[in-house]
């Protein structure tokens, strides 16, 4: 088991240097957009490239995805994964609109692109309209700024912006999906990981969220079963729905291995609301669930996820990164010298 720093959505030499102080073994990206100035320029400061603009295009290219990996390893680090595409790359597709096709086209292209990288592992979601929060406040601990949700605010939204689809369609649309870019992942070597839909709730804004609890998984990893398909497993997703359900569904899926990697945060509450915390509070018992993952044999990566903002922290949260960082790092060596070994 590895602790990794993660989300990030532009990335700097800085970034990269602050990771490793910290003490983490590899990053991940979060839907890099390699076109942005941000990421051009990053790319040619490291290879002296010559920064411009780039034609819009929905899929990435080996070589940026290579240039990207020895930017991270020249700082010794390892790119264990990117979590997740562009929101335009793939709605068509989740929502079996007219481009779908041509949509999983790129999408195979870039499972092709990592492979050629030596990037092992591709996040993705399934979930058009994306994270649903209602609230942003200083409502943490010390004031810390965290982000909340209350489904009677939530399902009052009706925004038209998306066409309405229930489960049915929403599952027809994804076992298309899966069926088409899962062989193409298992030639590549490349491990696709679904991550649960936020909040796990049956539906919003008229769009069905299909990924919402621990049996809508049994069936997804049922239908798709291959070691190169399984979970980003999000501790606070899962411990919306109440913690005895996360841990139930973490032990089922980490003894079947089923687990790619795991974001560790907590939350105060659960459905129908919830504000996240720190990960030395709320609901998730850290612990516990580092534990179970020692138990399961998990070989995989742990990352923190929605750090609440700290004060003069940064928009990527590097202080409240650091703590929980530093928190999952200490329980791991306590639990491993108890075990006396690395496991």
């Amino acid at each position: 088991m590895r602790i990794v720093a993660g989300q990030f959505r532009e990335l700097t030499q800085e970034d990269l240097a602050f990771a490793r102080q910290i003490g983490c073994a590899g990053i991940t990206i979060n839907k890099p957009d390699f076109d942005s100035p941000a990421w051009v320029d990053f790319l040619a400061s490291q290879f002296r490239a010559a920064a411009g603009p780039r034609p819009a295009r929905r899929r990435w290219s080996a070589m940026e995805l290579i240039q990207l990996r020895a930017a991270v390893e020249a700082h010794g680090l390892a790119l264990e994964c990117i979590e997740g595409v562009p929101a335009n790359w793939l709605d068509q597709a989740m929502l079996g609109l007219e481009g779908a096709a041509a949509q999983i086209e790129d999408f195979k292209a870039t499972i092709r692109a990592m492979g050629q990288a030596g990037i092992p592992v591709l996040g993705y979601n399934w979930i058009p309209d994306g994270v649903w929060r209602t609230a942003k406040a200083a409502h943490g601990r010390g004031g810390a700024l965290v982000t909340g949700y209350d489904d009677a605010l939530g399902q009052r939204v009706a925004t038209g912006a998306l066409p309405a689809r229930d489960d049915a369609a929403m599952w027809a649309n994804w076992e298309r999906f899966i069926t088409a870019v899962l062989p193409v992942a298992e030639a590549a070597g490349v491990r696709l990981s679904l991550h649960p839909d936020d909040p796990p709730v049956p539906v919003l804004d008229g769009v069905a969220r299909i990924f919402r609890s621990e049996e809508s998984f049994a069936r997804a990893m049922a239908f798709a079963d291959s070691p190169m398909h399984g979970i980003a497993f999000c501790t606070g997703t899962f411990a919306e729905l109440g913690a005895e359900a996360m841990m139930r569904a973490l032990r089922r899926f980490a003894r079947a291995g089923r687990i790619h990697y795991l974001h560790l945060r907590s939350v105060h509450g659960a459905l129908p609301r919830f504000a996240e915390a720190f990960i030395d509070e709320g609901t998730v018992d850290s612990v516990a669930v580092l534990r179970e993952l020692l138990d399961a044999g998990f070989d995989g990566f742990v990352i923190d996820d929605h750090v609440p903002h700290l004060v003069d922290d940064t928009a990527w949260g590097h202080r409240g990164r650091a703590h929980a960082t530093g928190h999952i790092a200490g329980i791991l060596r306590a639990l491993r010298a108890t075990r006396g070994g690395d496991a």
